[in-house]
């Protein structure tokens, strides 16, 4: 990995003093550190370059609490910001807050900010603490997984797979019925959750409940296993293939169980 942009702690440092003395040139310098992120020529893989040095300037609580009253625009660049800050460390975030006010955003009338909002709450399911406070919004990012919006669809699923890695997760999903909307992305066609659907999935199936409930659509499965075109539209298409494999297996010999 690259070392950390050079300008980040000075901008930073900048944007500490500018936020209280002159909101305008905060926003300016607020965007060069979103610029100097996006930039940066890192592995996609890894934190972007200055994520590092924005969590070392203390600046989270205050990306937080601007979150709140910003500008839609402005708004955007703080969730770009805080998406690439939180994949290194979310504690910070979720002692500011960040739960409460990202689950005020997945209702936003922006599309931008209801995905964006739903992958920082991707990037904190990340963290083992992380993935019991997203927990609190699963009902939300259940309903969105029937948003119009594919890239919203993609980024709850994700954060809603996070979610239920913890039991209690599982069992709040099933109880805001996330099967039937996670079935429908499993089957669509144009689908860009489709891996983390078969992934949160599989953990629903860990439930009793969540076998019980899946045993009613093991045709669907089944039709998904024997379209190679659906399933080439999804990358990588041999996990999908593999991970939806798993998930009918379970429910098969789930049913043979209890026959």
């Amino acid at each position: 990995m690259m070392p950390p942009c050079p300008a980040i702690p000075h901008l930073c440092k900048e944007m500490s003093y500018h936020i209280h003395f002159d909101p305008i040139k905060k926003f300016k310098v607020q965007a060069e550190i979103e610029n100097a992120l996006t930039l940066s020529p890192v592995s996609l893989l890894s934190p972007p370059a200055g994520a590092a040095d924005i969590l070392h300037a203390g600046l989270i609580p205050l990306l937080m609490f601007k979150l709140k009253s910003e500008l839609d625009e402005i708004q955007e660049l703080i969730l770009d910001t805080l998406s690439n800050c939180l994949r290194v460390e979310a504690s910070e975030a979720l002692s500011s807050g960040a739960i409460t006010i990202l689950k005020e955003k997945l209702t936003h009338s922006s599309v931008t900010i209801r995905s964006k909002a739903a992958h920082v709450l991707l990037e904190i399911g990340t963290h083992p603490e992380g993935k019991i406070v997203v927990g609190e919004v699963i009902p939300v990012l259940v309903s969105l997984l029937q948003d119009t919006d594919p890239e919203v669809q993609a980024s709850a699923t994700g954060a809603l797979m996070f979610a239920t890695i913890k039991p209690q997760g599982r069992f709040s999903a099933l109880g805001a019925e996330a099967i039937p909307p996670l079935l429908k992305l499993v089957a669509g066609e144009t689908s860009k959750a489709r891996l983390s659907a078969i992934k949160t999935l599989t953990m629903l199936a860990e439930l009793p409940e969540g076998r019980r409930k899946l045993l009613d659509h093991t045709d669907t499965f089944q039709q998904c296993l024997n379209d190679p075109f659906m399933l080439l539209m999804t990358c990588p298409p041999e996990n999908a293939k593999t991970g939806l494999q798993a998930l009918y297996n379970v429910i098969a010999t789930s049913h043979m169980r209890s026959v």
